[in-house]
């Protein structure tokens, strides 16, 4: 892995915004990992509060934006469930109510029930058969509840499915 060198001025706001500048054009982050990140590089936080609320100011750094976005991969693409949504926008620093409403709003506005159907067929891939033995049953359970999904919804679809074959 690739180190970084300390900054030839810890204490330089304007070094740690635009550092800040070039991780945000590739990606949005949170607060939080802007502000973990400008710490593991060195700068200090004199350095990092006057960068942080100038990113602030400029709406480059929005965490609701930033959460939003995560959050909509992790159901859309990744097809996960609200547990594991939540706990993806907490580790990346999210305010835990933020997330909480952020999550609503995917749920909201994506069907939970056919987002565990589409990761159960995922995982699935086209073997029904494993929905005959009880073993397998509660293996594809507990996939779905790592996947973020409730155990009693992943339960009835595992039932429903299992009846459908």
């Amino acid at each position: 892995m690739k180190h970084a060198r300390p900054p030839a001025d810890p204490d330089s706001s304007q070094g740690a915004f635009v550092v800040a500048l070039g991780w945000l054009s590739a990606r949005e982050l949170s607060e939080g990992q802007v502000r973990e990140r400008l710490a593991r590089r060195g700068y200090t936080a004199r350095a990092i509060d006057p960068a942080i609320a100038r990113l602030i100011a400029e709406r480059t750094l929005d965490d609701r934006r930033a959460a939003s976005e995560v959050a909509r991969t992790e159901a859309r693409v990744r097809r996960h469930g609200p547990r594991r949504i939540i706990t993806r926008l907490l580790a990346m620093r999210v305010d835990r109510e933020l997330a909480k409403e952020i999550v609503q709003e995917i749920v909201a506005e994506t069907d939970e029930a056919e987002l565990a159907e589409q990761a159960l067929a995922k995982r699935l891939r086209g073997n029904t058969g494993r929905l005959s033995d009880p073993h397998e049953r509660r293996k594809l359970v507990r996939y779905l509840v790592g996947q973020g999904f409730s155990a009693s919804q992943a339960s009835r679809l595992i039932r429903k499915k299992s009846r459908e074959k």
